[in-house]
């Protein structure tokens, strides 16, 4: 389950992430909770905030995933943490002083999302460079596993320190935690990483991902179930502050406890990813499958009466949330070829995060026109629907191409069962 650990670059990456994760998730609660308060509880402020922050990675993630396959990932890691850290401390010192205004959040919100739709391109990517193929979907589970522990504790330390401290202390916190994995990655050494050549620097690179991805079935399939998961099902996150105040009246205590026990689900289903991804290839049947029961969790967890049953419910539904989003990463991850690589976790990462800004003001609108469990019970709708049509597709086609690494190149072998 920790084999990815025995190699030191990545033990160095893994420690940092374990302390930056957290203090990302305080941010974020404290971050949705500031607007919540300054918006006067309004959910569609909620949504704009949401829009801003990921709306740069339609415009930026292919562009940094052809940046990640041409220049040293490592210290392009190191300036955007950077730059991540100067974000946070400006938006603390804001709102210590008593100086924060919406506006300004918005547009915090928004050089937030410029940093992350670089960083997460080429973190992903840089992922094979620090354990090599044959731990790829190891370290994408134990990523996950610490993205989601962080999830467990980070809300929860912010939902009760917000009540006694307020939200400006918890950014300097999450400055703090960056430099966590600043260092980590300064003190990687460099010969140990299994790096690829970098592709030099030539016109039509961008498209030349695109038209990769549009030859593989098998990747079209998972980035076309991504994209509709992650813009209606995987929105459920924005909607819990307008769950936990409008439909339960709840203060950030009530907030950060709804997304404790999602992160509950979550971590497990990232704790269980990691022993499969010892025990050999991910398999789409199960993307398809934990992707179906994300939206029928998501469905019953809608229609809870009480606070008490609809945090049970975001157990499960975390769950299968992880599992799916694991499973897609590695079958992207460990089926293309490495001089690819950065291109389609930029491709990835767009269809993952690029449907935020309409899921976000979407799910502020329905929260707003329908009730604040509307979101829920339509992104899981969305979701379960989404999965089965793909599923179809693939039984009617009789299975899906499937790459089988030799060398540094792919070729297809047969046609494979799902």
């Amino acid at each position: 389950m920790f084999a990815s650990l025995r190699v030191r670059n990545y033990r160095l990456f893994f420690t940092g992430q374990v302390i930056s994760n957290i203090g990302t998730w305080m941010q974020r609660i404290a971050q949705d909770w500031l607007v919540f308060t300054l918006s006067g509880n309004n959910p569609i402020a909620l949504g704009i905030a949401v829009a801003l922050q990921f709306a740069p990675t339609l415009f930026l993630s292919l562009w940094a995933g052809v940046l990640a396959d041409r220049v040293d990932k490592r210290r392009l890691l190191t300036w955007i943490q950077a730059a991540a850290c100067a974000q946070a401390v400006v938006l603390g010192v804001l709102d210590i002083t008593g100086l924060v205004a919406l506006w300004q959040v918005y547009v915090l919100c928004f050089t937030l999302g410029i940093t992350a739709s670089l960083e997460v391109p080429t973190r992903q990517s840089f992922v094979a460079e620090m354990v090599g193929r044959d731990q790829i979907a190891n370290a994408v589970a134990l990523n996950s596993s610490i993205f989601n522990m962080a999830r467990i504790v980070g809300p929860a330390i912010a939902g009760f320190a917000i009540t006694w401290i307020g939200t400006g202390w918890l950014f300097i916190a999450n400055a703090l935690s960056t430099v966590a994995v600043i260092i980590g990655l300064l003190m990687m050494n460099p010969d140990k990483l299994f790096r690829v050549a970098a592709v030099p620097r030539e016109k039509g690179q961008l498209v030349e991902g695109l038209r990769y991805v549009r030859r593989r079935s098998d990747l079209m399939t998972v980035m076309v179930l991504v994209l509709f998961v992650s813009t209606f099902g995987i929105t459920y996150f924005s909607s819990l502050p307008i769950v936990a105040a409008n439909v339960f009246h709840t203060a950030a205590d009530g907030y950060g406890l709804l997304s404790t026990l999602v992160a509950v689900g979550t971590f497990t289903g990232a704790v269980m990813s990691a022993r499969r991804g010892t025990k050999g290839r991910p398999r789409v049947r199960l993307m398809l499958v934990s992707a179906f029961f994300l939206g029928v969790f998501e469905l019953i967890t809608a229609f809870m009466p009480t606070y008490l049953t609809f945090g049970l419910g975001l157990i499960p539904l975390g769950f299968a949330t992880m599992t799916f989003l694991n499973t897609a990463n590695a079958l992207v991850q460990t089926s293309v070829s490495p001089e690819m690589r950065g291109r389609v976790m930029g491709l990835y990462v767009l269809v993952l995060i690029g449907g935020n800004p309409i899921g976000g003001p979407m799910v502020g609108w329905m929260a707003d026109a329908f009730g604040g469990r509307s979101p829920f019970y339509i992104g899981g709708a969305v979701s379960a629907l989404a999965a089965v049509v793909c599923a179809v597709v693939l039984i009617r086609r009789g299975g899906v191409s499937w790459p089988v690494q030799r060398g540094f190149g792919l070729r297809v072998l047969k046609r494979a069962k799902v």
